[in-house]
């Protein structure tokens, strides 16, 4: 395993840790591309993915700040809400009433306020999610692995991949370090996939998100929130975890999001692959947008001051906003798990028992029965260019910005 960086230094350590599905937010659309197989399909996929890490995370005991519990949605826009309610009645049909996957809870706009402290919305919509801090959890899995054998190089940047001209079985992997070659290699590099891959250049594109550790106001719950928060608007919306009892800085925020409240609704942080900088727009929306959405009941901010920290990371989206898994057309032996869409928390557990499952020669109807075909690695998925977000109405072409 080669590592560009330190271990679990890219995105995924740096990402709030959310585990939520929020999966009747796209299932109207995958109603609409995919049918009812396929959309319930992927709605089970996303709940029990998220079941499953923390499940891993108890069994072998890894010690990640692993809280499962309740989310809500706070909806502040009258499309989003009657969208929401369609969206949840589509799911109970689908899967079912008692189905775990559908059970979801609406509130109006005075239990929302009485219950969620908090001011200006329609309604909300709670359902089961968690948190869990993804870094201490990728590192307690890599711990495991080592201890099976697995040979981890960090600070070992690939820059290129190629097919070995004396042994056409074998791949070239091209570090600063040396040369290795292998019979088989996986691209779990998400956004930078394109660097070392060209045909999946302008099919997975770059998106640089922004997250804040923040001191929670004097006005809030002394013993912490007792929810996970998304606040859903027209056209985007924030994520807000607490970190649990226990954890280190207990209490505490960490919010992430608002890239659409950047000029142009954050059209130039797509594309961009440097996670050194934060965009100071988004940056300072994040510092506001706590305490505001709180409002009377945020207080007075703590003396030490409102942000701990404030960071960036890359992300990768596709055209069709699913992930990409499996064996890259054309090619043998060079598999493929990336384009997350920002949704890793809930993708990225299942999605590698799937590749590993198909690597093991075990594609078969039982794999098909709960891996969505929406996620497969395709010929077809390499023609459809990335030329705007799924469920945004901004067009655009950044395949030129996505060449790493």
């Amino acid at each position: 395993m080669l590592e560009a960086r330190t271990a679990c230094s890219g995105a995924t350590g740096r990402n709030g840790g959310h585990t939520k599905a929020a999966s009747y937010r796209a299932v109207l659309d995958n109603l609409r591309d995919q049918g009812d197989e396929e959309a319930a399909k992927i709605v089970r996929f996303e709940y029990n993915s998220i079941k499953a890490i923390h499940a891993f995370a108890r069994e072998h005991q890894i010690e990640c700040d692993s809280w499962e519990g309740e989310t809500v949605d706070i909806v502040y826009d009258e499309g989003q809400w009657m969208r929401a309610k369609k969206a949840v009645s589509e799911i109970r049909r689908v899967l079912g009433d008692d189905d775990p996957a559908a059970q979801y809870k609406f509130h109006g706009a005075l239990e929302t306020k009485e219950r969620f402290l908090v001011d200006g919305a329609l309604g909300s919509v709670s359902y089961s999610a968690g948190s869990i801090s993804a870094y201490m959890f990728v590192m307690g899995v890599l711990e495991l692995a080592l201890k099976k054998g697995l040979n981890l190089q960090t600070e070992t940047l690939v820059t290129s991949i190629q097919r070995s001209d004396s042994d056409r079985k074998e791949w070239v992997v091209e570090t600063p370090r040396g040369s290795i070659r292998a019979e088989r290699v996986i691209l779990a590099t998400n956004a930078y996939t394109g660097y070392l891959y060209r045909p999946v250049r302008g099919i997975i594109v770059p998106l640089r998100g922004t997250v804040a550790a923040q001191r929670p106001g004097s006005g809030l719950p002394k013993a912490g929130l007792d929810s996970t928060y998304s606040f859903v608007y027209r056209n985007g919306y924030e994520y807000l975890i607490f970190r649990p009892a226990g954890s280190r800085c207990a209490g505490d925020l960490v919010i992430g999001g608002c890239s659409t409240k950047a000029p142009e609704e954050g059209l130039y942080e797509w594309g961009t692959t440097d996670d050194s900088a934060m965009d100071p727009v988004i940056g300072q929306y994040i510092h506001d947008s706590a305490a505001e959405y709180f409002g009377s009941q945020w207080g007075e901010d703590h003396p030490d001051g409102r942000i701990r920290k404030q960071w960036t990371g890359i992300m990768g989206y596709s055209s069709q906003g699913f992930p990409l898994v499996g064996l890259v057309p054309h090619e043998e032996d060079l598999w493929i798990a990336a384009s997350f869409q920002g949704s890793g928390m809930v993708l990225c557990f299942h999605t590698a028992k799937a590749l590993v499952t198909m690597m093991d020669g075990k594609d078969n109807e039982e794999l098909d029965s709960w891996f969505p075909q929406a996620f497969r690695m395709s010929a077809d998925r390499l023609k459809h260019k990335f030329r705007g977000r799924l469920h945004e109405k901004t067009p655009m072409d950044i395949e030129g910005r996505s060449q790493l």
